[in-house]
C-alpha cells in the first residue's frame, strides 16, 4: 500500500433526508447560505450542490463543505456531490429518525467507497431527551449494521446558545481532523468520476469529468 502526506484540505459531504436541517448546519458553521436559487429560498429545499468552507481556528485545516439536495428528485445532484468528498455528514432529524432518502443517500455512499462519516442529529430541540435516546439508538445501530463500525455521534439545534454553538463547533473540528490525519492511500485503480459524454463533429466523443 502507498501511501502521501496527510491531506491539505477536508471535503464533507452533507447527507440525509429532505428538510432535515443539512442546509442549516452548514449555514451554522460557516455563515453562508448554501441556498443560493430564488426556487430554494422559496420552496425552502436544496435543489443544486452548495458550498461553503470553513477553517474552525487559525491552525485547522481547511473545510469544504458540499451541502447536497436530500430530495429523491434531486439524487443525481446527491451523486455528482458525493463523488470525491473526504467524508460524510450523515443529518438525522431527531423528530422524525432514520428516512427513505436517508438510507438511499447511506447506499450511495457506500457503492462509492465512502466509509468515513459522522452522524449528526438535528433538531434536538423539538424532542425530549427520552425519545432522542431512542432516535440516537436507532441510528447508531443503523450505522453499524450499514458499514461495520459505528461512526461518531453528535447533536445539534439551530437553537443552540453562543457557547453550546462552540462546543458543538470545537467536538466537529476535532472530529474532521482526526480524518486529515490519516494519509490518503495511492494504490488502487484510477477511477474519473463522469459527468458529461457527448459526440461534437470534428472531434468525435468528449468526456467530462
Amino acid at each position: 500500500m502507498s501511501l502521501s502526506p496527510r491531506r491539505q484540505r477536508i471535503i464533507v459531504g452533507t447527507a440525509g433526508h429532505i428538510d432535515h436541517g443539512k442546509t442549516s448546519l452548514v449555514r451554522a458553521l460557516t455563515g453562508v447560505d448554501t441556498d443560493r436559487l430564488k426556487e430554494e429560498k422559496l420552496r425552502g429545499i436544496t435543489i443544486e450542490l452548495g458550498f461553503a468552507d470553513w477553517r474552525p481556528s487559525p491552525e485547522a485545516i481547511p473545510v469544504s463543505f458540499v451541502d447536497m439536495p436530500g430530495h429523491e428528485r434531486f439524487v443525481r445532484q446527491m451523486i455528482a456531490g458525493a463523488t470525491g468528498i473526504d467524508l460524510v455528514l450523515l443529518v438525522v432529524a431527531a423528530d422524525e429518525g432514520v428516512m427513505p432518502q436517508t438510507r438511499e443517500h447511506l447506499d450511495i455512499c457506500r457503492l462509492l467507497g465512502i466509509s468515513r462519516g459522522i452522524a449528526i442529529l438535528s433538531k434536538t430541540d423539538l424532542v425530549e431527551r427520552e425519545w432522542l435516546e431512542l432516535v440516537r439508538d436507532d441510528v447508531e445501530g443503523y450505522l453499524a449494521t450499514a458499514f461495520g463500525v459505528g461512526w461518531p455521534l453528535l447533536e445539534f439545534s439551530t437553537r443552540f446558545s453562543e457557547a453550546e454553538l462552540a462546543r458543538f463547533c470545537d467536538a466537529l473540528a476535532a472530529l474532521i481532523s482526526a480524518t486529515a490525519r490519516e494519509p490518503m492511500r495511492r494504490d488502487g485503480l484510477f477511477r474519473l468520476p463522469i459527468d458529461r459524454v457527448f459526440s461534437l463533429h470534428g472531434f468525435g466523443t468528449i468526456v467530462t469529468g
